[in-house]
């Protein structure tokens, strides 16, 4: 007996159906019981919805966030073979490959990467930690919104790379404006989206928390800061782009390692083979950044539901 005749013979419903004024129920052959009047096309087979889902499940969640990028190559290298690109301006990915493997075995390359790594977290270090700082003053207390908010939401409106000459003007072409340049544009990230998010915690929290004798402090720590972690995510998760944009307009300045050194002298010799090699360590880099903020949500996030796709 079939998935969908047991669930039939468990419900007389769905083998009775009432006859209609003048006919007669039509019998099973060789049975004399009724004939079910639903077919396999009105029930929904409760083991098919099933398999589909054992099948998805069974299937790594980063190997199907991979599908996308990797149809994309396999069309990229497809137009280049059937000369739709012109391999002197768009290599081919096995080009592009081959040449990443090349700078891979250089000590060039591991220079150069080491020190935008180091450039980056010193500015995501002092970036953060500003951010924060302020975001905490100006949304629990109104003298630091006053005296803040304002300064932050002029620096938020003023592109950070245009701030690039004043700097270099004030500290010379040395490391300092670049790590101030990345560490600028975490601290406006961070301050913007952890302070919207003090601001937006549920006001029948804090009276709920007042209401049993909650003390001031024990209020900002217990219900206040973990309900604006979410913001603060989203304003880390902003801050680390912003990291690697401000990371490629610093290295510009005189830099002597560092991956925009690396693509200006891409540039100047006109390789952009070694330029589509540099975007994909950025693209690659900003990847791993967003898969360890992901890593803090799921950690720190344990306590709310989401809607994670359908």
């Amino acid at each position: 007996m079939s998935a969908i005749e047991e669930a039939a013979s468990q419900n007389p419903l769905l083998w009775e159906r009432p006859a209609e004024p003048g006919t007669q129920a039509r019998i099973r052959p060789g049975t004399g019981t009724p004939e079910p009047w639903l077919g396999a096309s009105d029930l929904i087979d409760p083991t098919s919805e099933g398999l589909v889902t054992s099948i998805r499940s069974a299937v790594p969640r980063w190997l199907q966030r991979s599908v996308g990028p990797l149809l994309l190559l396999l069309a990229w290298q497809l137009l280049t073979s059937l000369g739709v690109f012109d391999p002197r301006t768009t290599p081919a990915p096995r080009t592009i490959f081959l040449t990443a493997i090349n700078l891979a075995t250089s000590e060039d390359l591991q220079a150069h990467l080491a020190a935008s790594l180091e450039r980056v977290a010193e500015g995501l270090l002092i970036g953060v930690a500003l951010g924060l700082v302020s975001a905490v003053v100006s949304g629990l207390t109104r003298w630091g919104e006053n005296i803040v908010d304002g300064n932050m939401e002029i620096l938020r409106a003023v592109p950070n790379f245009a701030l690039l000459p004043i700097l270099v003007a004030w500290f010379g072409i040395g490391e300092f404006p670049k790590v101030t340049l990345i560490t600028l544009g975490v601290w406006v990230a961070v301050y913007i989206n952890t302070y919207s998010a003090i601001r937006s915690v549920d006001v029948s929290l804090v009276e709920a928390a007042r209401t049993f004798g909650v003390k001031r402090r024990e209020l900002i720590t217990a219900v206040i800061l973990p309900g604006s972690l979410p913001g603060f995510l989203v304003g880390l998760r902003i801050a680390l782009t912003n990291a690697w944009l401000s990371l490629i307009f610093a290295e510009t300045v005189n830099a002597p390692l560092g991956l925009g050194r690396m693509m200006n002298d891409a540039r100047e010799y006109f390789r952009v083979d070694v330029i589509f090699v540099l975007l994909a360590i950025y693209a690659i880099l900003g990847l791993f950044s967003l898969s360890a903020i992901r890593f803090l949500e799921r950690r720190l996030l344990t306590w709310r539901r989401a809607f994670d796709g359908a």
